[in-house]
């Protein structure tokens, strides 16, 4: 196993006026799970392919561990890739496609059956080994895939969007089984996919992209609770956080509705620094408190139901600012059992620690209390 290393890493195709991949910096740690998420046409699954040989690097570099493998070719890698489609033989059985990685390499027979006996064990396969891909489910042919990639042991496994042809149900427990490999092997991988429910629970870290430009790599939860700027904050969170551009006052408050929220002193210091009149303010919907709408001894906000998106776990409330709906819209998430309904008023709270602040020239996140630095 090794580390991976994008130095740079640029590639422009001709028909762009802009870099598909723009100076990719990232870092993956030996034995680290990797997602990179953005949205369709980011540049996320060129970056992929650049790794694995198969798009030429026009500037910067890749190295696999301390080997520059920029201008080697893709055999020469040790790289394993699990596609969309699964590229599957489709005149070999499943067993045959699993230990087709071996054939090749030279592998003893009886030291390449007792690989792909093993691997068989870890997918739960043993059932459909003699069948062919067209005969195969979806689930199957994922799960054949990952196998002929795990097999040969590659320095680092590529997954482009491996469960994107699974329904719901499979996307889960597939999803759940690839982590436990990927432990398990403890190898080196690089997700992409464009669903952040999978980025943020398969990954060790996150990688967001967006344009071809790297816009912020953390943890699940640092993505999450910190984004880096505008994009990430409204792309990563289901439903997405509110963002509302608003002006910054003299006093150093921004005026949401009847509702005057004051900024954590950091961020204004920040706002002040760099004479913004504007801000961004964003609010997740998980982070409002629902009040009586009888109560106006506490500070609150007034809105109007506009449509209900019943989720099983929680609702969430697609409301407009104001009982005249005149104002900005919001997504607030209510308990399961919440008693609301289109038309209907209702009154919430939030509190000035549980925002979030981004500058209104730039987009950059300025800082709050108790952040990592």
């Amino acid at each position: 196993m090794a580390s991976v290393t994008f130095d740079r890493a640029t590639r422009h195709f001709a028909t762009m006026d802009r870099p598909a991949v723009s100076a990719l910096e990232l870092q993956v740690a030996d034995g680290e799970f990797m997602v990179l998420v953005g949205p369709s046409g980011c540049g996320k699954s060129t970056a992929l392919r650049m790794l694995a040989g198969l798009e030429p690097v026009d500037s910067g570099a890749i190295l696999i561990g301390d080997t520059d493998v920029t201008r080697r070719p893709s055999r020469d890698r040790d790289v394993a890739m699990v596609v969309q489609d699964y590229a599957l033989y489709p005149h070999l059985t499943a067993e045959d496609n699993i230990g087709f990685p071996l054939l090749v390499q030279n592998v003893p027979k009886d030291a390449a059956q007792w690989a792909v006996t093993d691997i068989v064990a870890l997918l739960d396969a043993r059932h459909y080994l003699g069948r062919k891909p067209k005969s195969l489910s979806a689930g199957q042919r994922q799960r054949v895939a990952t196998g002929r990639a795990l097999v040969r042991e590659p320095q680092a496994l590529l997954m482009d969007e491996p469960l994107s042809n699974l329904d719901a149900g499979a996307r889960v427990r597939t999803r759940a089984h690839i982590a436990s490999l990927q432990r398990l092997f403890g190898i080196t991988t690089l997700y992409v996919t464009h669903d952040q429910a999978e980025a943020l629970s398969l990954g060790d870290r996150v990688a967001v992209l967006d344009d071809g430009v790297l816009q912020q790599v953390g943890t699940p939860r640092e993505v999450y609770a910190y984004p880096a700027n505008v994009f990430v904050a409204g792309f990563i969170g289901s439903p997405p956080m509110n963002l509302l551009r608003l002006p910054l006052t003299l006093d150093g408050t921004a005026q949401l509705g009847g509702l005057f929220l004051p900024l954590p002193r950091p961020a204004l210091e920040a706002a002040r620094a760099e004479r913004l009149t504007e801000i961004v303010l964003g609010i997740r919907p998980e982070e409002f408190d629902i009040v009586s709408v009888e109560d106006r001894e506490t500070p609150g906000l007034d809105l109007v139901i506009d449509a209900l998106e019943y989720t099983g776990a929680s609702l969430h409330l697609h409301t407009v600012i104001g009982v005249h709906r005149v104002g900005p819209r919001l997504v607030v998430r209510a308990p399961q059992r919440a008693p609301y309904g289109e038309g209907h008023r209702m009154r919430v709270t939030v509190h000035p620690d549980a925002v979030h602040v981004f500058s209104g020239r730039t987009g950059l996140r300025l800082p709050i209390d108790g952040e990592p630095a």
